[in-house]
């Protein structure tokens, strides 16, 4: 006699059905329509999703992501595999130089820290593999180490780039932008999601600006610090990379590699962070590298120090206080922020993901927050789906939906299947 399937199994179930709907050969969308391409942080977490059920495709997600290397080392934040006139700006609007046609920028650097985790999952099988990626992941890391840091902290050059894109963090340094030239442009995502969960036309302005800057220097990295109106050190990046680099040093050790470079860049990264704590803010924040101002943004970025191996007894302090106002872990921003937006993209929502890198963080320095946060958001996936974020206040879904990250943190973390492990 056959059971009947647990609420918890039936979304095991919708979660890989997902993975296999967006899987559109050798790399998976993040949603349709919204989405239509490979973005580069969103695929790496694509790939522990598929581990949990197909190994050898969870590795092909990250070559196929790693195919789109430009000369210089930089990895893409989106790869445009397919032309799809359903996203602005495309291709043409980019002018990548790489071997796939692409973005000029990238994004959190989270492949080697999700490529440990899938070679976790069965190291005798996916160590050739692995080892055909290092030479790559290290020559990336050594980009963001060469055109990225400022006192130490990781940088980014458009909003995009952290992956927090209308973030409170970059405010100062937006409103720095005259977006002059920009000319007339139809936008596409609001044509999927409303405009009350996107960044504003505001925003999109100086969005567009900046890649057209870029697209006029050709990329060139040199070039395009000069006069530079945005360039801020940026928590999500600067606590990512620092995580990314001492797994890849542990990698590279089983696989007989030298990580001395490596191990430099830790040191390097360890003393950059230290230049985000914002002593007035008593946590870490975005610095604007230009300007000069602090964000003072208790974000959920803020929180990923011990995802990097940093605690800070304030961070403690801060963390306990963020979640007693969030039902469903932290939110991009404080809720007692003014800013504070419970439904507009990186300016309060609840993610998935940074709830995940934020638990595991904690839960390897033995805090109890970190099984609390997990539980959380088992819970706010069990009860409503698998939405690209969600109002921290009700748990109410927002963004696109059947969205490929949030799907890949319930296989491979949140679900109860996977609590004990």
């Amino acid at each position: 006699m056959m059971r009947d399937m647990t609420s918890a199994e039936m979304r095991d179930e919708e979660a890989r059905a997902i993975l296999k709907r967006n899987d559109k050969g050798g790399y998976t969308i993040p949603t349709s329509g919204l989405y239509p391409y490979q973005w580069n942080w969103d695929s790496a977490f694509a790939a522990v999703g598929f581990a949990e059920f197909d190994v050898d495709r969870a590795w092909a997600e990250i070559e196929t992501l790693f195919s789109g290397q430009w000369d210089n080392g930089m990895v893409p934040h989106i790869l445009f595999h397919v032309p799809d006139d359903g996203y602005f700006p495309n291709h043409d609007v980019w002018q990548g130089t790489g071997p796939i046609p692409s973005s000029g920028i990238s994004q959190p650097p989270v492949a080697a820290t999700m490529a440990r985790m899938v070679l976790d999952k069965d190291a005798q099988a996916g160590r050739a593999r692995m080892a055909t990626l290092f030479p790559k992941m290290v020559a990336w890391h050594r980009w963001f180490m060469d055109w990225r840091l400022d006192r130490g902290a990781v940088c980014i050059t458009h909003p995009w780039e952290a992956g927090r894109d209308n973030a409170p963090d970059w405010d100062a340094a937006m409103a720095a932008i005259t977006p002059n030239g920009v000319g007339d442009y139809t936008r596409r995502d609001t044509t999927h999601v409303d405009s009350s969960m996107r960044p504003t036309k505001y925003d999109y302005d100086r969005y567009i600006w900046l890649v057209q800057r870029g697209a006029r220097l050709g990329w060139d990295e040199a070039a395009m610090l000069q006069d530079t109106p945005f360039r801020v050190a940026d928590p999500t990046m600067t606590f990512i990379l620092l995580r990314a680099t001492r797994d890849l040093i542990a990698m590279g050790e089983s696989l007989g590699e030298d990580v001395t470079e490596l191990q430099g860049w830790v040191t390097t990264l360890e003393a950059g962070a230290q230049t985000l704590w914002n002593p007035a803010l008593g946590c870490f924040d975005g610095r604007d590298a230009v300007g000069g101002s602090w964000a003072g943004s208790i974000s959920n970025a803020s929180f990923l120090c011990w995802y990097a191996g940093i605690d800070h007894p304030d961070m403690r302090t801060r963390l306990s206080e963020v979640m007693a106002l969030s039902k469903y872990g932290v939110p991009s921003l404080t809720p007692d922020d003014a800013r504070f937006d419970g439904k507009r993209y990186w300016r309060g929502p609840v993610w998935a993901i940074m709830n995940m890198m934020i638990a595991e963080g904690l839960m390897e320095f033995d805090l109890p927050q970190g099984a609390a946060l997990r539980s959380n958001t088992a819970d706010l996936i069990a009860e409503h789906g698998f939405a690209e974020y969600f109002d921290p206040r009700d748990g109410a879904p927002a963004g696109g939906s059947t969205f490929t990250w949030t799907a890949a943190v319930w296989l491979a973390w949140a679900s109860p299947s996977r609590q004990g492990a």
